[in-house]
């Protein structure tokens, strides 16, 4: 079982309210599930036993007994990476000092990609390789924080002769999707999952004949529903520091994996190109 923490903050977008309300408070304070039975746990939730026993199986625990040991172990996890960093709380408050912000803005971010790692789907990453690597064309859509990643993207595969395009205009990405064709790849970068622009050139895409690979932080997101592929990043958000910042860090860090592993699978022409193409710059 994967950390149970990144399993219920994954989950969220596909939850029901009364399962919503579990989950977060569980997120919250996970000596919820470890200090009390099922029935208080409800109470607190405002909902019933039988909600939570499915709830937990509708996660993949076998039951409540499963799922508050591994909620209890992921706890145990996260108080030893924030005593390693030696941070009380990752939380970013409005009197912390600028020493506390640094602190809890590196513990963040390690975590973020410490955790994308760990969680990654290493089959399907090297699958996503193949089909980049092979693609006679590779478009790549992203907005806002996302379009930072996406625009990182291209630059990396261009760097290595794959003929990858960046649209940052919804139009321009939605007209160039309708032209693809089998044998082109898309890939839809999205933190939420719920970027709409987004999910409509990958839908697109998939109809034009394209291979689609979603990147995000939600596998349950409607992202996911036009994804051949999915590729899932590790990233949270507090009041102070938003998914625009804990995301980027994930997105760039799986971005990294990807191309790594693309330049790896061509061999003496990926460095050949990196060679010319730093030549090419330089005085």
């Amino acid at each position: 079982m994967a950390n149970a923490l990144l399993t219920l903050r994954q989950a969220l977008p596909g939850l029901s309210a009364a399962e919503s309300r579990v989950a977060r408070a569980v997120i919250n304070d996970p000596a919820l599930v470890v200090d009390r039975t099922i029935t208080e746990l409800a109470t607190i939730c405002d909902t019933s036993a039988g909600t939570v026993a499915r709830f937990c199986q509708k996660l993949g625990f076998s039951g409540f007994r499963e799922f508050r040991v591994e909620v209890a172990a992921a706890a145990s996890r996260e108080q030893s990476e924030r005593d390693r960093f030696e941070v009380a709380d990752g939380e970013i408050t409005r009197t912390d000092s600028a020493e506390d912000v640094v602190a809890k803005i590196a513990y963040q971010e390690v975590l973020a990609i410490e955790e994308t790692a760990k969680s990654l789907d290493l089959v399907t990453l090297d699958r996503v390789v193949a089909v980049i690597a092979g693609a006679s064309r590779i478009d790549i859509y992203g907005l806002g924080s996302s379009g930072l990643t996406a625009q990182d993207l291209q630059q990396k595969l261009y760097r290595i002769g794959l003929g990858a395009t960046y649209f940052a205009d919804p139009h321009l990405a939605l007209a160039s999707a309708a032209l693809q064709r089998p044998g082109g790849v898309a890939i839809g970068i999205s933190h939420s999952g719920q970027t709409s622009e987004t999910g409509r050139a990958l839908e697109v895409a998939r109809l034009a004949g394209a291979t689609t690979v979603g990147v995000t932080n939600f596998p349950d997101s409607p992202l996911a529903a036009h994804c051949d592929f999915l590729l899932t990043t590790q990233a949270r958000e507090n009041r102070f520091r938003s998914g625009a910042m804990s995301s980027r860090i994930a997105q760039l860090a799986l971005v990294d994996f990807l191309f790594v592993r693309i330049a790896q699978s061509m061999s003496d022409d990926a460095a050949e190109a990196l060679r010319r193409t730093y030549e090419a710059v330089q005085g």
